[in-house]
């Protein structure tokens, strides 16, 4: 047998032991599906515009490169070591699911949680694996106990489930929802602090609030809020949808008591997966969706109760996360900010374009939504698809609109610049009728 390197030991972790002997046998198979994880070392910033090396990053995917991609916001392809990882998980589960699934895999998602648990700096039992970051906000938006008149607060910028739970609860249970608007872009933390604070009442009982807001990348002020709603004895439940494995942070660094992500974003993990934090003393009064064996469980896996469910997605996220690991969080955010500077810089230098997110640091990360005066958002979204092949989201929010640009790191600097050139030409020529 040929002793696996480091990279091949990392690539095997989260495995199935059924299928260790074959991953054994094939150190060459290994070490070419995970050949775009290797180590380097430097500053983070260096590193992002190190072209050799992120290009070993993007073979690791299997992107079209017949259009460009710049909608990973949505939903992020997985790399081939989490796609193959996941076929293989698939394909054991099947051989006999009741004995495969259930007996052999399912207790590895333990090792996830745990994994999970480090990575984001909390304690394993705090962490619950779910399908999605809607699914982790909807057990918190109905699991935190209101009556007739209560109060939820949060902004006009919320992803749109989210503000449709709140009011099925209207409609349900007779509360009320209470929306402010924020700066586009907002720079001003402490503004924002007193915003939420200047729209609490008497009778809030809930906060919402977006680590990052999703039709803009806004990156918000969430530590500063809880601290402020803590005075009040007001839970803030975090939107984290787009931030976990988006930029370097840990849930200290939040300091909430609630927060959801999608792990099929930036952490490329299987499409629908997703991750829940509660802090442990709040796990017992927090209502899960579906009925767990007891009332008032202190037991984090209460919040995964969902009936027969597709174990091996679960699995999977071990890859994605052992993929990103390689990568590092810091070189990771700092390359998405290179990407997004590369177009953002060089498109405002026009006056027809209007950039509906800052670029300081610390307020945004890889997303950003730009807007052409004078042209329709959806207009320009249909031009550089028809055109161009270029994939972007149209957002016509009531208070602005704009292309939401989201690269991620398999995205080149050929297409980054393709997207540049084809704005300047909408801009130069205007849209096809």
């Amino acid at each position: 047998m040929n002793k696996l390197d480091r990279r091949q030991f990392l690539g095997s972790i989260a495995r199935p032991a059924v299928a260790a002997s074959a991953i054994l046998s094939s150190p060459k198979t290994m070490a070419k599906a995970i050949d775009a994880v290797k180590e380097i070392s430097g500053d983070p910033r260096s590193i992002a515009r190190n072209e050799s090396y992120w290009r070993e990053i993007q073979q690791g995917y299997t992107a079209d490169r017949g259009l460009v991609n710049l909608n990973n916001g949505g939903v992020s392809p997985s790399p081939t070591v989490v796609q193959n990882a996941l076929k293989r998980y698939l394909d054991f589960s099947n051989t006999s699911p009741a004995y495969s699934m259930w007996r052999i895999l399912e207790p590895q998602k333990e090792t996830v949680r745990k994994r999970m648990a480090r990575f984001f700096d909390c304690d394993s039992e705090e962490i619950a694996l779910t399908r999605n970051a809607s699914e982790s906000l909807q057990i918190c938006q109905n699991g935190i106990d209101l009556k007739p008149g209560d109060e939820v607060l949060t902004t006009t910028q919320d992803y749109g489930r989210m503000i449709n739970t709140f009011k099925q609860r209207e409609c349900r249970d007779g509360i009320i929802m209470k929306q402010f608007k924020i700066p586009i872009p907002a720079e001003n933390d402490n503004e924002i602090v007193k915003l939420f604070e200047k729209n609490i009442t008497s009778k809030t009982k809930m906060i919402l609030m977006c680590h990052m807001i999703n039709i803009t990348g806004q990156i918000l002020p969430v530590k500063k809020v809880v601290r402020m709603a803590r005075k009040y004895n007001i839970p803030v439940i975090v939107d984290g949808a787009h931030t976990f494995a988006h930029f370097d942070f840990t849930v200290k660094d939040l300091e909430c008591d609630y927060y959801a992500s999608s792990l099929h974003k930036w952490l490329s993990a299987p499409f629908g997966t997703g991750m829940l934090y509660v802090r442990k003393n709040k796990i017992a009064d927090l209502w899960p969706l579906q009925a767990p064996g007891e009332c008032a469980s202190d037991d984090i896996r209460k919040f995964e109760e969902i009936g027969t469910h597709p174990c091996p997605n679960k699995i999977a996220i071990g890859d994605a996360l052992t993929f990103h690991q390689g990568i590092g969080s810091k070189n990771k955010e700092q390359r998405l900010i290179y990407l997004r500077d590369r177009w953002a810089k060089r498109l405002i230098k026009n006056d027809r374009i209007k950039l509906h997110t800052s670029l300081k640091p610390g307020k945004s990360c890889a997303i950003a939504t730009v807007e052409i005066k004078g042209i329709e958002t959806s207009a320009v979204a249909k031009e550089l698809w028809n055109k161009y092949k270029i994939f972007v989201v149209a957002i016509n929010h009531p208070e602005f609109s704009g292309c939401r640009i989201t690269p991620h790191v398999y995205t080149t600097i050929e297409e980054i610049d393709r997207f540049s050139d084809a704005m300047e030409n909408i801009i130069k020529n205007g849209v096809d009728s």
